[in-house]
């Protein structure tokens, strides 16, 4: 097995144990590069098929490339789509991006709590990484929430050797995360091995491509050239700035990301 066969193998088998262990589960997909290596590890570690619904947390404030190319995936690979939206609630009580934590809780953290309890969800599964954030180094595989959605960093479970506490308690639910141990340049190369979709988005145009997918007035290129995959996985492994250098919540104070997180934020 090469890097890629071992980060692929730990995901699937993080995927199937969820399965297995949950009766209700779901996966969030956001329509970018990590969350859809996410969803074609589920459709290998089910033998093409999705078996659980994917969840698209609609902001009412994404890019139309965002809004296509999920319909085209839902439509080629046959997938049960749950669209979750609150933004009905924020623009009627007047929170936009200006007011960037409460506009994040409010658009997307309470539309996912309507959602779950809808469902009755009891583990999601997520496509964070944790190269990708410091707060997500923080997290665990599978990562309980309480019945408020309240994320504790600070109490969490230890998972040795691939050993994961899978057992929810009381009124939790666990946010299932087979991405963790992935990086972003695993994940181009990954993307070019499978020839997976990619959306637009990141492919360079006049000298700028977006380096990380959110909602369009907190989302900001980056300058690139990068216009193919190949382009993409160099300029990753030459690139000196973060990421998520381009995404606004980011660059709020040091521990806005934290703050988001511990109130349920993806």
């Amino acid at each position: 097995m090469n890097h890629l066969d071992r980060l692929e193998s730990k995901s699937i088998f993080i995927i199937r144990e969820a399965y297995k262990k949950f009766r209700k589960i779901g996966m969030l997909w956001s329509i970018g590069k990590d969350s859809t290596t996410m969803l074609w590890l589920a459709k290998k570690a089910f033998y093409g098929r999705v078996p659980f619904p994917v969840i698209y947390i609609d902001t009412g404030l994404h890019f139309k490339e965002m809004y296509e190319f999920r319909d085209e995936c839902v439509k080629k690979w046959g997938l049960k789509l749950i669209v979750s939206k609150n933004y009905e609630e924020a623009e009627r009580r007047g929170i936009g991006p200006e007011a960037k934590l409460e506009c994040c809780t409010v658009r997307k953290t309470e539309a996912l709590k309507k959602t779950i309890a809808e469902y009755k969800f009891e583990a999601l599964l997520l496509g964070i990484r944790r190269d990708e954030h410091g707060i997500r180094a923080k997290e665990r595989v599978f990562s309980p929430r309480n019945r408020d959605f309240m994320w504790d960093y600070k109490d969490q479970p230890p998972e040795l050797w691939d050993q994961f506490k899978t057992r929810k308690e009381g009124e939790q639910h666990l946010r299932v995360h087979p991405l963790l141990h992935w990086t972003e340049l695993d994940i181009w190369e990954y993307i070019k091995r499978e020839k997976l979709p990619v959306n637009p988005l990141y492919f360079a145009k006049k000298g700028k491509r977006y380096r990380s997918l959110g909602c369009m007035p907190c989302t900001s290129p980056v300058e690139s050239e990068a216009d193919t995959v190949d382009k993409i996985i160099n300029e990753v492994k030459e690139s000196k700035v973060a990421e998520r250098s381009g995404r606004a919540q980011d660059k709020e104070e040091a521990n806005a990301m934290q703050k988001l997180r511990a109130l349920g934020y993806m």
